[in-house]
């Protein structure tokens, strides 16, 4: 078999393992029966290369999120809204890694496939962000997956770019990936995959959550239904 048959197969495979290593957050557990994806199910760009090679495949708790205390958010400029593109660096280009291998050349019982993988699971944790974000205000639309909170609401959560990631498909690279946090007391109850305009101050703290690697932070001040 090829790689072009074999590539979104070895994706899936990579990604899916990572959101498996540990059982899904409580609020999602709990809601395994998703309901049917809404009208939008990607809020991806379709022309940047991270959103390619993530489609050809669709195809511990975060303490230091608790701890932190938000980053101001800047007096002047107002909020800006941006897109999922925006948060990938022009330089970050993983079908690089994928010429690297020749994956023509490689077949499903081939060592290098194992090594390809490794590789991939480490660029997509590793991807990185745009450091000009930092401390900006910024309001950005996105699928929720619930990761803090009690029956009352949601106080963490990750942020992702399309329908049913890291639970129902493979996850995003980190810098597809945001985690957000509201203030206890100060928090909404979204549910598993409800679609929704996050405003908040950005921040390049990265989360190592059990879910998936999340490249940004985003302090809500505000959150919205998508309309």
């Amino acid at each position: 078999m090829t790689s072009i048959r074999m590539l979104p197969l070895l994706l899936a495979v990579l990604s899916l393992a990572a959101c498996s290593q540990s059982e899904p957050p409580e609020n999602a557990a709990a809601q395994t029966d998703a309901p049917a994806p809404p009208a939008v199910t990607d809020l991806r760009q379709s022309n940047n290369p991270a959103a390619a090679a993530q489609a050809a495949a669709e195809q511990s708790e975060p303490a230091a999120a608790k701890t932190e205390a938000a980053p101001e958010t800047p007096a002047t400029g107002g909020t800006k809204e941006i897109e999922w593109d925006n948060l990938i660096p022009d330089d970050f280009q993983p079908e690089k890694l994928m010429e690297e291998f020749n994956l023509d050349e490689i077949s499903d019982d081939d060592p290098r496939a194992e090594e390809f993988m490794i590789k991939l699971k480490e660029l997509w944790d590793k991807a990185p962000v745009r450091q000009e974000l930092d401390g900006q205000a910024v309001k950005i639309p996105g699928f929720v997956v619930p990761v803090e909170g009690d029956e009352k609401e949601t106080t963490g959560f990750l942020l992702v770019p399309y329908y049913g990631a890291c639970v129902h498909v493979p996850p995003p690279p980190a810098n597809q990936t945001i985690y957000v946090v509201t203030e206890a007391g100060k928090g909404t109850k979204p549910n598993l995959f409800d679609v929704i305009w996050v405003s908040g101050t950005m921040s390049v703290q990265r989360i190592d959550n059990d879910v998936a690697e999340a490249g940004y932070t985003l302090y809500a001040s505000d959150i919205a239904p998508y309309e």
